[in-house]
């Protein structure tokens, strides 16, 4: 495996350089990222609908047996895809709302997390605290939807370039190892 991906250390290169670009784009033009990413959730759902209804249509074994499931799941998929392409804004603020849900929820999960381990674990404050900080998240992505939308396309931007930084340090250390590994099959083959 370590060798497979020492060889294609260039492909882990071309995925740091593509995370860092959408970073930066991310924070250049929040809007039009914004807009990006809602298109691409309706191109992969509109997809993934009409996969499930062709695959139903085509009578595949798996569809087949569970052929109510699969017609439901590939028209919601087709309506919301249209939705989405009809409605973008909706299925931001939907985003958006999902999100600020999730956080309270997990948030709260954590603060009772940890105060039933107190006993068990030190320092269970920093879970409190954590805790806080991602339901106060949620909360501000409740009451200010518009301030909202835009730092979780921040916070998705900052983690692409994160990520790609990251990905890009492995790149190199892969290529480093792709030479060594060349140089030693060199070695190996002159003896």
């Amino acid at each position: 495996m370590l060798n497979l991906m020492a060889r294609n250390w260039w492909l882990v290169e071309i995925r740091g350089v593509a995370a860092i670009a959408f970073g930066v784009l991310a924070f250049l033009w929040p809007g039009l990222t914004l807009l990006v990413l809602v298109t691409l959730f309706a191109a992969y759902v509109l997809i993934d609908g009409a996969v499930l209804i062709a695959s139903l249509v085509r009578g595949e074994p798996g569809a087949r047996r569970h052929g109510w499931s699969v017609a439901i799941m590939g028209i919601l998929g087709i309506g919301v895809g249209i939705a989405t392409i009809l409605w973008p804004a909706i299925t931001a603020l939907s985003l958006l709302y999902l999100t600020a849900f999730w956080a309270v929820t997990l948030g709260a999960v954590q603060v009772v997390t940890a105060i039933r381990l107190r006993r068990e674990i030190a320092d269970e404050l920093w879970l409190v605290i954590g805790g806080l900080i991602t339901i106060l998240f949620g909360v501000f992505l409740a009451v200010f939807p518009g301030s909202g939308l835009l730092s979780l396309v921040w916070i998705a931007g900052a983690w692409a370039i994160v990520f790609g930084i990251t990905n890009l340090i492995l790149a190199w250390r892969l290529r480093g190892l792709h030479q060594q590994i060349l140089r030693s099959r060199i070695v190996t083959s002159a003896r």
